[in-house]
């Protein structure tokens, strides 16, 4: 029983990557200058289960948003509102 092999030029389709193609953006974000780190259900959107800060691609933020929020997240960390 051997497999017939495809030729090199005959690979198919290729494959989608249904992870970062499927994952909804936030935006809440759009009309945000400043990101409070009090602002408790902006910070629990923008981190995962386990806590972890979530990249740009996920969230839909700006290079300056994104920044903004990773301050916010660490400083809502250190005050122990966001584990």
């Amino acid at each position: 029983m051997a497999r017939e092999r495809k030729s090199d030029g005959d690979k198919g389709k290729p494959r989608r990557r249904t992870t970062d193609m499927t994952r909804r953006r936030l935006r809440d974000l759009e009309g945000l200058k400043v990101i409070d780190p009090r602002n408790y259900d902006l910070l629990r959107k923008c981190t995962t289960e386990q806590g972890k800060i979530l990249p740009a691609r996920y969230t839909g933020a700006t290079p300056k948003q994104q920044r903004q929020l990773k301050r916010a997240i660490r400083r809502a960390r250190e005050v122990g509102m966001v584990s």
